[in-house]
């Protein structure tokens, strides 16, 4: 990977999987931003109360450090997904995964406890990003944005496509009821594992990035890297590096959201023949 131009925060992720060299990918975390409390630093959120020029100042940072263009999302919590052409296509859209073919283009999904999914085909043709929350997680009959995006990346796609999977709430800080549990149990009976007991009736901890890999990992994507459910990953655990919704709204009166992108580096369209 080329160093970026403007130096983005040590305590950014970059994902560790065998991706192609000109794919690139990286997760913010809340530092290296200009906004204020509850919001510091890096928010990059729109909609959850920030200041509009503080919003723009951090996403033109981010930019500046992808040297590519993030496209930000409406993220409704479903499973539709927006198939991004160029550079200059920057309104939002109305979706909860995208993908990219195009270098240049920052896939991009803001999260503050869901689950941020990067994909890439092993060729390095198409990038993709899904906002995974319970809801689009586990989506209707079975087919959930999971499914959408790997649909979306090509028919027979999963075999080729390998998985980041980035902070969210952890499986001892995500307590849901029976409601939740059945809407995975319902189609995938094997989810039941994911979810064990919290002591109180009707009440679950709930391993959503356990479901996730086990949801790729029953459609064909064997290669799934990141996030295994361990306290460094769990946004609740890790009030300095990561934004929180279910920690911080409530305590603090809001929360900020940091995002997980993957893009194909401008410069390199040689490679992909």
């Amino acid at each position: 990977m080329s160093t970026p131009e403007v130096p983005w925060p040590a305590d950014w992720l970059v994902p560790d999987w065998p991706a192609p060299p000109w794919v690139r990918a990286v997760c913010t975390t809340r530092n290296g931003g200009v906004s204020g409390m509850p919001w510091d630093s890096l928010n990059l959120g729109d909609h959850v109360g920030d200041k509009p020029a503080a919003v723009q100042a951090n996403r033109d940072h981010l930019a500046a450090c992808l040297q590519a263009a993030p496209v930000f999302l409406q993220q409704v919590h479903g499973t539709a997904v927006a198939c991004l052409g160029d550079a200059e296509e920057v309104a939002p859209r109305m979706a909860d995964a995208c993908v990219a073919r195009v270098p240049g283009i920052a896939c991009t999904v803001m999260v503050a406890d869901c689950l941020p999914v990067l994909l890439v085909d092993t060729e390095g043709r198409a990038v993709a990003a899904a906002h995974a929350g319970w809801r689009g997680l586990a989506g209707a009959g079975g087919h959930g944005v999971i499914e959408a995006v790997l649909g979306a990346l090509d028919a027979g796609a999963a075999k080729s496509t390998m998985a980041w999977l980035g902070p969210c709430i952890g499986p001892r800080a995500f307590e849901v009821g029976d409601d939740v549990r059945q809407a995975f149990v319902v189609t995938h009976p094997a989810a039941s594992g994911m979810f064990v007991p919290t002591g109180q009736v009707g009440k679950w901890w709930c391993n959503l990035s356990g479901l996730a890999r086990q949801r790729l990992q029953a459609l064909g994507v064997g290669r799934v890297y990141g996030n295994d459910g361990s306290q460094a990953w769990c946004t609740v655990r890790n009030p300095s590096r990561f934004f929180s919704h279910r920690r911080d709204t409530a305590a603090c009166g809001g929360s900020g959201r940091f995002a997980a992108c993957v893009w194909i580096e401008e410069g390199l369209a040689d490679k992909l023949v």
